[in-house]
């Protein structure tokens, strides 16, 4: 039996956000290499191409489960690897980096264990998540953008990092109480 590959306009937002999972490979390259010019052309690619896919997934009602699980695990290898490579790089601190990263391994550990201890979810970021991704975002943006553009203010990166820091820590703490209960709630309601 043949399958045949048939693209419809529907897929365009998976598409983007499977481009965006692949653009990950240059940011960390030129990361590494210290070309941060480079670096923040590809991240802001891969940013632009976040509010495409979304845009088009909204306005044309192209949603899709894949693409619900896609566009969240593309804006999270961006991250992680960016601030994973810019804490290695001296640009952010180690703490920050093991903060992001620990709040992110949080929650996806308590997603699995709610999927398979209790029932399949749709998980739709929260608010205060959504802030937490845009002030991680515009951190990276800023850090690479100051070699280059040195027209951000000298307390720019210090107040921002302490906002990342405080977003990332209250929205991890939003998902703990908030999954928690959850949890609890359906536990109690299979024992009754």
């Amino acid at each position: 039996m043949a399958y045949t590959l048939s693209l419809r306009p529907r897929h365009i937002p998976n598409i983007i956000s499977i481009a965006r999972i692949f653009l990950v490979f240059p940011v960390v390259e030129s990361l590494l290499t210290r070309d941060f010019t480079r670096a923040l052309i590809w991240f802001t690619l891969a940013g632009l191409s976040d509010g495409v896919d979304g845009f088009l997934a909204r306005a044309f009602r192209w949603q899709s489960r894949l693409g619900s699980y896609l566009d969240p695990i593309a804006d999270k290898l961006l991250l992680v690897f960016s601030y994973a490579c810019l804490a290695w790089l001296g640009q952010i601190p180690i703490w920050l980096a093991a903060l992001v990263l620990g709040r992110d391994m949080l929650i996806l550990l308590g997603a699995v264990a709610y999927y398979f201890l209790m029932e399949p979810f749709d998980g739709h970021p929260a608010l205060v998540s959504k802030l937490n991704t845009l002030c991680q975002l515009l951190l990276v943006f800023v850090v690479l953008a100051q070699p280059s553009f040195p027209i951000v203010p000298s307390g720019a990166i210090p107040a921002l990092t302490g906002i990342v820091g405080f977003t990332t820590t209250v929205s991890g703490a939003w998902y703990v109480v908030t999954w928690g209960r959850r949890f609890f709630r359906r536990l109690r309601k299979n024992e009754s």
